[in-house]
C-alpha cells in the first residue's frame, strides 16, 4: 500500500482519539497489543517531539521515538488523565481491547476507500516498508518494531526497478 493511502486515512478519521490511534500505529510502527497496553506514564517528552516506551512480544522492551506531529496529536488526547491511565480509553474507561482497535482501522480504510484487507498489523508493515524506502536504515526499522532478526525486517525491503546498487560503485 502507497503511504499516500496509510495518510489519507489518518487524515480523514474524524475522532480525534482513532485519528491519534492510527497515527501512533502507522507512525510509530507499533502492534496492536503496544497500543492496546499503553500508559501516560510510558510516553516523554523529547523536545518537540516525544517517546513510548513499549513493553512488547516476548517481554522486549523498547523505546519508540514519536514524530513532533505525533505528541501534539498525544497531547490533544491526554487532557487530565493520570499517568496510569490508558493512552487510548474505551466507551467505558478502560484500555481499548484489540477488537475495537480492530474495528477503528476497518472503519477508517472503508472511509478512505481502501480495500478491505487493511488491519492494524498491515499499518505495522505500511510503516517499516515506507521507512525503508525513504531510506531509514534496515537496523533502525528492526530496533523500531522489535524484531528479534534483520531477516525478519528485510522482508519490508522491495526491489526498485529504476535503482541499482551498481549506481553507488565507481567501476
Amino acid at each position: 500500500m502507497a503511504e499516500a493511502d496509510a495518510l489519507l486515512m489518518i487524515r480523514q478519521e474524524p475522532t480525534l482519539r482513532n485519528r491519534v490511534l492510527l497515527t501512533v500505529l502507522y507512525g510509530g510502527g507499533l502492534r496492536i497489543s503496544d497500543v492496546c497496553g499503553l500508559r501516560w506514564r510510558d510516553l516523554t517528552a523529547r523536545d518537540e517531539a516525544g517517546q513510548a516506551t513499549v513493553f512488547g512480544k516476548d517481554g522486549k522492551t523498547r523505546a519508540v521515538l514519536l514524530s513532533a506531529a505525533t505528541w501534539k496529536g498525544l497531547l490533544a488526547l491526554r487532557g487530565e488523565a493520570p499517568d496510569n491511565a490508558p493512552v487510548f480509553l474505551s466507551r467505558k474507561g478502560g484500555a481499548l481491547d484489540p477488537n475495537a482497535v480492530h474495528r477503528v482501522v476497518k472503519a477508517a480504510a472503508a472511509r478512505a476507500g481502501l480495500r478491505s484487507k487493511v488491519s492494524a498489523h498491515w499499518l505495522l508493515h505500511a510503516h517499516a516498508s515506507h521507512s525503508l524506502d525513504r531510506g531509514a536504515p534496515i537496523h533502525l526499522v528492526q530496533a523500531t518494531q522489535g524484531h528479534a532478526s534483520v531477516a525478519t525486517t528485510g522482508r519490508y525491503l522491495h526491489a526498485r526497478p529504476s535503482e541499482s546498487s551498481a549506481r553507488f560503485l565507481g567501476a
